[in-house]
C-alpha cells in the first residue's frame, strides 16, 4: 500500500502525470455529459462544465511545452538517417501543436479574440495529427527492430544472465512502444475530428473512448516502475 502511494506521489509530481489525470477527468466527464444529457440536464451541464474546465486547465499547464520539441529535434535520436528524419518530422508536428495550442487557450478564455479559436484549433490539430503519424511509424520501426534483435538472441541459445536481461528489456520496451502507438492513434482520431469533422471521429463515444485510451496509455507509460 505504501509503495503504491509513493508511486502515485511520484507520478503526480510529473507534468505528464498531472496531464493524464486531468485528461481522464476531461473525457470521463464528456461521456457522462453525453449519457445524462437527455435524462438529467442539470447533471449533464455540471459534467460539461467539468469537461471544459479540465480541457482549459490542461492547456494552461502545457504552457511552454513546445520548447521540448526544439530539444528533441536538436537531439534527433535514431539508428539511421531515415529514422532521424522521421523523428524530426514527428517532433516538428508536435511542436506546432503545442505552440498554437497556447493561442487556442488564450482565445477561449477571452484574452485574445474568440474568433481566432477555430483557426488556432485547426492549425494545432493539424500539427498534432501530422506529428502523430510519424511517431507511430517510428515506433513500429523500433518494434520491428526489437523483434529482430530478440529473435537473434533467442536463436543464439545462450543462457547467460546478460542475454536474459537484454530479452527482458526488449520486451518491456515493446510494451511501452505499443502503449505509445495506442495513445497516438487515439489522439490522431481526436485530431482528425477537428481537421475533417465526420460522424465517426466526432461522435461523443468515439472521442470519449479515444481520450481515455490516450490518457490511460500515457498513465501506464509514466507510472513509476
Amino acid at each position: 500500500m505504501n509503495d503504491t502511494v509513493d508511486k502515485l506521489v511520484i507520478f503526480l509530481a510529473k507534468r505528464d502525470g498531472i496531464d493524464k489525470l486531468v485528461k481522464t477527468f476531461q473525457y470521463v466527464s464528456k461521456l457522462v455529459h453525453w449519457h445524462a444529457e437527455a435524462t438529467s440536464p442539470d447533471i449533464a451541464n455540471r459534467f460539461k462544465q467539468w469537461e471544459v474546465a479540465s480541457g482549459l486547465s490542461r492547456k494552461a499547464f502545457r504552457t511552454g511545452r513546445f520548447l521540448t520539441g526544439f530539444n528533441a529535434i536538436r537531439r534527433s535520436p535514431g539508428s539511421s538517417p531515415g529514422f532521424r528524419f522521421l523523428s524530426v518530422l514527428a517532433n516538428a508536428g508536435e511542436m506546432v501543436y503545442f505552440f498554437f495550442d497556447h493561442f487556442l487557450w488564450l482565445s477561449r478564455i477571452g484574452t485574445l479574440d474568440a474568433k481566432l479559436a477555430k483557426k488556432m484549433s485547426f492549425i494545432s490539430a493539424f500539427g498534432e495529427s501530422f506529428g502523430y503519424i510519424f511517431f507511430i511509424i517510428a515506433d513500429f520501426i523500433i518494434i520491428k527492430e526489437g523483434i529482430r534483435a530478440e529473435r537473434k538472441l533467442v536463436s543464439s541459445k545462450e543462457d547467460s544472465k546478460e542475454v536474459k536481461d537484454n530479452i527482458r528489456k526488449i520486451r518491456a520496451d515493446r510494451i511501452m512502444r505499443f502503449m505509445a502507438v495506442a495513445a497516438n492513434i487515439a489522439d490522431l482520431i481526436i485530431g482528425l475530428a477537428e481537421i475533417e469533422p465526420n460522424p465517426f471521429c466526432n461522435h461523443t463515444v468515439t472521442l470519449g473512448i479515444s481520450g481515455l485510451v490516450s490518457a490511460w496509455a500515457g498513465w501506464y507509460r509514466n507510472w513509476p516502475s
